[in-house]
């Protein structure tokens, strides 16, 4: 079982803390192994067995559990008789009105409880409403290309970079030691999956089949600036559903998007105005999950590079904690806007700065805005030249592995 120690160090912080720790992610994305790992620790610090409790309600063990009362019944038949109790809850959307169980334990008995969830909609609806205030979201994502290194035993190269882009960082596909057959295989059953449990089974889907083309095209055009009317455009000039239903198909496909988004498969960055300092309407962008996940979607294909290292970099920000937007300076597009409460950043990625025309259009818009946070340009090149006039240029490989 391989360490995912800053997440483990997170959950350290908030240790015995009076809050709820709720884990979010992408299914299969390390949620699960992320509490074994706690109950470890928690072992190593002398906590008794019998005072962590670790329940997975994927596990058939747990089938009897049904409703939040027998829910709560099982945890009061096995506290320990002393000291704090430990509670380690994996996946409980399904138990009903388990929300009503989690709010007593907290009320009723002293522990420490830390939940996860494969859908966005756990901290929706009545759980937020009784533990308002009194929770903190902790999102997992897959493997950095840090940690991917890490679970490989290798060192940070061109060839790791290019296999990290080419499987991406699902931990189960790891053990698979780049076995392409294999690990489309684990890919193919992880996104079948998120499908069938964490969009179609918690949100009204009716159309699977236009599920599915959703995917592929936000999947095809991440990166892109995307609504649902230029899906709806897009799958009606290819004919893949009918002009007559383009209104209902758009209001459709909105919430189809919703759904992916709860499902934590595509996330969206937002688009803000710098010198307005406001959020706009307009089109915002969608980035996937995991590249090996799109990969497996789409085909393996060498293109759309740029899009693909944006991707990197707007996951690996996530994963720093950082609220991401896209930036819009003039009529000019910042990539990124990189902001929590201890910086903030402005960035601009390219697959190459190869000549004095794409430097120059990475440049300016960067030049435009007249403040002192950080301007950044992450380019695949390996140059020597670091900066030009404080905006630095970092090689991507580095950038991720700093």
């Amino acid at each position: 079982m391989k360490n995912r120690q800053n997440y483990l160090n997170t959950l350290l912080e908030f240790l015995d803390k009076d809050v709820i720790k709720v884990i979010t992610g992408v299914r299969r994305c390390g949620k699960s192994t992320l509490l074994k790992l706690l109950s470890e620790e928690l072992k190593k610090r002398k906590i008794p067995c019998e005072n962590i409790l670790h329940i997975n309600f994927e596990s058939m063990k747990y089938r009897d559990i049904t409703d939040c009362n027998l829910f709560y019944d099982y945890i009061c038949k096995h506290l320990p008789e002393n000291g704090k109790v430990y509670l380690l809850i994996d996946e409980p959307q399904n138990v009903i009105a388990w929300e009503k169980a989690v709010n007593s334990f907290k009320v009723d008995f002293d522990c420490d409880i830390y939940i996860t969830g494969s859908n966005a909609m756990l901290l929706s609806g009545e759980l937020s409403t009784l533990i308002s205030g009194r929770y903190v979201e902790i999102e997992v994502y897959p493997l950095s290309y840090k940690e991917y290194l890490d679970f490989h035993n290798t060192e940070k190269s061109d060839t790791s970079f290019q296999h990290y882009l080419k499987f991406g960082g699902f931990p189960s596909t790891v053990e698979l030691t780049h076995n392409l057959d294999r690990i489309i295989d684990v890919l193919d059953g992880i996104y079948s999956t998120v499908i069938m449990k964490d969009v179609i089974g918690k949100s009204n889907i009716k159309d699977e089949e236009l599920l599915h083309k959703i995917v592929a095209f936000m999947a095809d055009n991440i990166g892109n600036s995307t609504s649902s009317n230029s899906i709806a455009n897009k799958l009606i000039n290819e004919k893949r559903i009918e002009n007559t239903r383009k209104t209902p198909a758009v209001s459709t496909i909105e919430n189809y998007i919703g759904a992916l988004k709860k499902a934590f498969i595509f996330y969206e960055a937002k688009r803000y105005d710098i010198k307005g300092k406001n959020l706009l309407k307009t089109l915002g962008k969608y980035y996937i999950v995991d590249i090996g996940l799109r990969n497996t979607l789409l085909g393996y294909r060498d293109v759309d590079r740029g899009h693909i290292l944006e991707n990197i970099v707007y996951l690996e920000l996530k994963r720093c904690g950082y609220n991401v937007f896209i930036g819009k300076v003039n009529e000019r597009e910042i990539d990124f806007i990189a902001e929590k409460a201890s910086s903030k950043m402005y960035i601009q990625v390219s697959e190459t700065l190869g000549d004095s025309q794409t430097l120059e259009r990475e440049l300016t818009p960067l030049r435009i805005i007249n403040d002192n946070h950080e301007k950044l340009i992450i380019t695949s090149d390996k140059t020597y030249v670091e900066s030009y006039n404080g905006i630095k240029v970092k090689n991507i490989v580095d950038w991720l592995c700093e």
